[in-house]
């Protein structure tokens, strides 16, 4: 049986000597084409629990630049409207498909 444990090695932050963990953001925005300072990183940094703690608060609370959060809000807008847009164009359908079947009843019964 094999256990994952945390590498031990010096943390890239504080640099003492403690189980590591990877840290990766936490975000979606290299979905968007959308630069940040984590996801531009080089190589993303060895941290120890405190420090990837702290890593994690720092990326929450980081307000971004506002030209991206505009950009970002625009996509997220963008895919809303999409969703309406092609949930009228379904009831639509289903209404002239009625009707269709409506006008093809009256039809048959005529």
């Amino acid at each position: 049986m094999s256990t994952n444990q945390p590498i031990e090695a010096r943390c890239d932050h504080c640099k003492q000597q403690r189980p590591l963990f990877l840290y990766e953001p936490d975000h979606d925005f290299h979905l968007t084409g959308i630069t940040c300072e984590w996801c531009a990183r080089d190589k993303q940094p060895l941290l120890c629990v405190r420090c990837f703690s702290a890593e994690t608060l720092r990326e929450e609370n980081d307000p971004g630049d506002p030209l991206d959060n505009d950009a970002a809000e625009f996509f997220v807008r963008a895919v809303n409207n999409n969703a309406r847009i092609l949930a009228r164009q379904e009831a639509d359908k289903a209404t002239c498909e009625g009707i269709a079947a409506a006008t093809k009843q009256a039809e048959a019964e005529a």
